[in-house]
């Protein structure tokens, strides 16, 4: 099958112009594995593993699985307990991971580490600004999050249709679309937007080797581009969530006068997410992570043949509904 090579593909040595990026709880080797081999370019979610050490042992473990280039996602973020960064960090290089996906807080003390050891580092951000730094940074990649998205897309609520055109007129490095990606009509028109590859997480949590419980994936099929909700909004920490009776109290919650994150705290309990949600596939069991992008996912299908189709659609949409238009 003749595949898309882009500038992202080139440089990070990828089949597919496909990104599975972090995601908590669900970023193990597992999942990350089977889309490594199916060409796109997966990261294991490093706070997922309770310590640097487990760390280690699921990058071994991972690549006992492929031979094929996976990364490693490092989430910065405040937190009540310290996080050892420096010891994750160095988890990841002595792994020998070639490529690490950070998030959340500015790069710039392990952006040294990782250049001295040659991994490339792709940035998430979600405002061109914010993109445009990381790039004076020096980061290899940006990952630009458009409103759509899953996780936390900012307080702009700008949508991928003019956020990543916007940032491609900014930046010289490669540019990774994310949010409300899930198919191969989105592929062709992120390519079209500037951007050199698309990032998926709901997508990849719909598919077999997914380490969640079917019943969250059958919920997701189900879904609509309806059903999330945005929660934290009024503690300036937008989080775009999947619909259920949690989230929406959460969102209720939030809009009471003087409402502070302590009131909802134990609703949105990551804990929650995963042993009731993730584990045994209660989706009203907890808070939970989707995007409006399961408004496009009708199956439940092996990260092989999700990629496979998204490659072989957005080839022939160029083929037979684009340059069909073309006089």
């Amino acid at each position: 099958m003749p595949v898309f090579t882009t500038r992202f593909t080139r440089e990070f040595g990828i089949e597919h112009p496909i990104v599975c990026g972090g995601m908590t709880a669900v970023g193990t080797a597992d999942l990350i594995a089977p889309v490594a081999n199916a060409g796109a370019l997966g990261f294991l979610t490093a706070l997922t593993q309770p310590t640097p050490e487990a760390l280690s042992r699921e990058i071994a473990r991972c690549r006992e699985m492929t031979d094929r280039p996976f990364g490693v996602n490092l989430t910065i973020l405040p937190t009540i307990r310290p996080v050892p960064y420096d010891e994750y960090r160095d988890a990841i290089i002595e792994g020998g991971v070639g490529i690490v996906e950070t998030a959340g807080a500015n790069p710039a003390p392990h952006l040294p580490f990782f250049k001295e050891a040659g991994v490339k580092v792709i940035h998430k951000a979600v405002t061109v600004r914010h993109a445009v730094k990381a790039q004076s940074l020096g980061v290899d990649a940006v990952s630009v999050d458009g409103f759509e998205c899953a996780g936390h897309p900012g307080d702009d609520d700008v949508p991928g249709l003019v956020l990543i055109p916007a940032a491609a007129q900014q930046l010289t490095i490669p540019i990774i679309a994310s949010g409300g990606f899930a198919d191969g009509a989105g592929l062709v028109a992120a390519l079209a937007l500037g951007a050199d590859a698309v990032n998926m997480g709901t997508r990849f949590l719909a598919t077999d080797e997914a380490p969640i419980h079917r019943k969250v994936k059958e919920q997701i099929v189900a879904n609509t581009e309806r059903d999330t909700v945005l929660v934290f909004r009024e503690f300036r920490n937008t989080a775009r969530v999947a619909r259920n009776s949690v989230s929406q109290e959460i969102a209720r919650i939030g809009h009471e006068p003087g409402a502070t994150f302590d009131d909802v705290a134990e609703l949105a309990s990551g804990v929650r997410c995963r042993e009731e949600v993730y584990a045994k596939g209660d989706v009203e069991g907890g808070m939970w992570w989707a995007s409006q992008a399961q408004g496009l996912i009708h199956d439940i299908s092996p990260v092989s043949e999700v990629v496979g189709r998204i490659i072989a659609d957005a080839q022939g949409i160029i083929r037979t509904r684009l340059e069909g238009q073309l006089v």
